[in-house]
């Protein structure tokens, strides 16, 4: 599998870098024969590895892109850039990515981490499984023109099934599906409060309030607005909702 081939060629990168540095390196591997297992040196690289990868993994095969994405609409709908901070709005997004993706997590764990831990399977099958349960959750939420366009781009044959589709192909297509849902979402929460900038312009402008900014008498019915329908409520469960 591909990702298997690009841990290998790190692996071997590694030893080389080392080997060049050093001109000297003795490492040994004590591959268990007819086991498939990976000896412990290269579970530790391969554990550092995916240490570096875990912020990837969270912006480009989760739910954190379009909720993320979605809030930061909400609060440019405002007028008020520092209201709320960054740092809330991040904080929300990753637990409410948290909640969203809580039953892919559970997957995980029972068919991937307690059969490992167990000794029932192998290090190889273990990360294959929980690498499924993310696919899945990709393959569930990508739209077909996404897909086919990936697998149109990188000149492969058409998957005869959908678990031919390479993992490659997927995640790109993924993260293309959730950038245009997010817009697609902002852009309706965007609506209602420009026609708020719109009716206090126009009214300015009737009463010969040129020089008056309308974002200053426009933000609190935009405010007043977002409370009378509860707006972050709603906010979060069409997000949650989306998701199936």
């Amino acid at each position: 599998m591909a990702h298997k081939k690009f841990l290998f060629i790190f692996f071997l990168v590694f030893l080389s870098c080392a080997y060049a540095d050093n001109q000297q390196l003795n490492v040994k591997l004590d591959l268990p024969k007819n086991t498939g297992e990976w000896a412990p040196v290269l579970k530790i690289l391969i554990f550092m590895t995916l240490l570096s990868f875990i912020p990837a993994i969270l912006l480009t095969m989760t739910s954190f892109t379009r909720i993320l994405i979605v809030l930061s609409f909400t609060r440019q709908a405002f007028g008020v850039q520092s209201l709320p901070p960054n740092q809330i709005l991040i904080g929300l997004a990753i637990f409410l990515t948290i909640f969203v993706m809580t039953p892919v997590w559970n997957g995980i764990y029972q068919n991937s981490y307690l059969p490992y831990q167990k000794e029932e399977i192998n290090t190889q099958e273990a990360l294959s499984r929980s690498l499924q349960e993310l696919r899945t959750f990709m393959l569930k939420h990508v739209r077909e023109k996404d897909l086919a366009l990936m697998i149109f781009l990188s000149k492969s044959e058409p998957p005869k099934t959908v678990n031919d589709i390479p993992i490659s192909i997927v995640i790109p297509a993924f993260v293309i599906s959730e950038l245009t849902i997010a817009f697609q979402m902002g852009l309706l929460i965007l609506i209602p409060f420009f026609i708020i900038d719109i009716l206090v312009a126009s009214t300015l402008l009737a009463m010969g309030m040129m020089m008056l900014p309308p974002t200053v008498i426009a933000i609190p019915f935009k405010v007043m607005l977002f409370i009378m329908v509860d707006g972050w409520h709603l906010v979060a469960k069409t997000l949650v909702v989306s998701f199936g």
